[in-house]
């Protein structure tokens, strides 16, 4: 395997950190995501009008730059560096992964709209107590119509979403992978049709979710947008899993590089406190955690494009990896900052909240391991 990056990637990874640094101001996002729309809408129209990277893993016909696993990780990694709170996870890599293993002409017109930073895509899979990913929301033919009825929760990037991507149960049980359909409808938060009830609200980490009620959302019939697609589905979750360990690690090298500065400025006892061989210790044990979630994110992104088996192994390693990785870094980072680090006007208390959501999302630390430990049982 190759861990090095091309010279593409490269300039992709300086670009996007350059306009990152020059362009993200900390206070500002923190601003947006507490009292105003919850993103920076500037922020997203300069992705796709100055970098282009909305279309960065979408292929040429619909604007995109034809990029891959790779290419993500990249802009992932910086995305989390600067705390970025925009949904490109959400709408460009589970969404935009979906949409692309369809062939339904809908998709590939979105897809262009998303590539041009006009829609935000948000996918509406997870359902309250249901284990395995399994599906209970019922999409029933009614003439020319579907009606649509369950629930749905924690669904990122709802309340800013042009469009949500549905998973539906046409045939089967709640536990059976046949019989999962996906649907795209157009969507407005503040305006949900009838037969659709949205709670939105704002996540710890300062992000955007909402819980979605279907009693019986009409849909025509062209909004089918692909059945059979419980495997597609799992494949977008290890993807958007791959991209959120690429973004923790770019959030924990902040993190270690702000503790290790602060270790040089913070005087105790008349010296620096990063010259006390004890903390010196814990910076090196945060170190080193960094470096195996590096290792793991590479595994995984790079299998991304195997066989199910060996990607859901990857995946899953890297994300129990990173989950274990992000919690010793984020509590010791706050710990050797004081009581300055959960602070508000400190970064660090901000990306310590986001690196303790990022266990959470497409996959607790613990039900990863539990995967792994199936995948790797003989």
């Amino acid at each position: 395997m190759d861990f090095n990056l091309n010279k593409e990637q490269e300039l992709l990874r300086d670009g996007l950190g350059k306009f990152l640094a020059t362009r993200y101001d900390l206070e500002k996002s923190r601003t947006a995501a507490k009292i105003g729309p919850g993103w920076q809408p500037e922020i997203w129209r300069g992705l796709a009008d100055e970098l282009g990277i909305l279309g960065a893993a979408f292929p040429e016909s619909v604007g995109g730059i034809g990029g891959g696993p790779v290419e993500i990780m990249v802009i992932a990694e910086e995305l989390g560096r600067a705390l970025a709170i925009e949904p490109f996870i959400d709408t460009v890599v589970v969404a935009g992964g979906l949409l692309q293993r369809t062939s339904h002409p809908a998709a590939t017109a979105l897809l262009e709209r998303i590539a041009e930073g006009n829609a935000i895509v948000a996918l509406a899979s997870t359902e309250p107590d249901t284990g395995d990913h399994a599906v209970s929301t019922r999409a029933v033919r009614d003439g020319d119509q579907w009606v649509i009825t369950g629930d749905k929760i924690v669904v990122t990037a709802a309340p800013l979403a042009t469009h949500l991507l549905i998973a539906a149960r046409t045939s089967g049980e709640a536990d059976d992978a046949q019989g999962v359909s996906l649907f795209l409808t157009e969507f407005d938060p503040a305006d949900p049709p009838p037969g659709l009830a949205v709670h939105c609200y704002r996540t710890i980490d300062d992000r955007r979710g909402a819980d979605l009620t279907f009693d019986g959302l009409r849909l025509p019939a062209a909004a089918l947008l692909a059945e059979g697609a419980a495997p597609s589905l799992a494949q977008a979750r290890d993807e958007g899993a791959a991209a959120v360990c690429a973004e923790a690690v770019g959030g924990m090298r902040k993190v270690l590089s702000d503790t290790v500065e602060y270790s040089k400025q913070r005087q105790q006892f008349g010296q620096p406190i990063g010259t006390f061989q004890v903390l010196q210790h814990r910076m090196v044990d945060m170190y080193m955690e960094l470096e195996q979630s590096v290792a793991a994110v590479y595994l995984a992104v790079l299998n991304l494009e195997a066989e199910p088996q060996i990607r859901s192994r990857a995946v899953s390693a890297a994300k129990a990896t990173i989950g274990r990785a992000a919690r010793f870094i984020g509590q010791n980072a706050v710990q050797l900052h004081g009581g300055m680090g959960m602070t508000e006007e400190l970064a660090i208390g901000h990306y310590f909240k986001r690196l303790t959501a990022l266990q959470y999302e497409f996959g607790s630390t613990d039900e990863h391991l539990t995967r792994y430990a199936k995948l790797t049982r003989p």
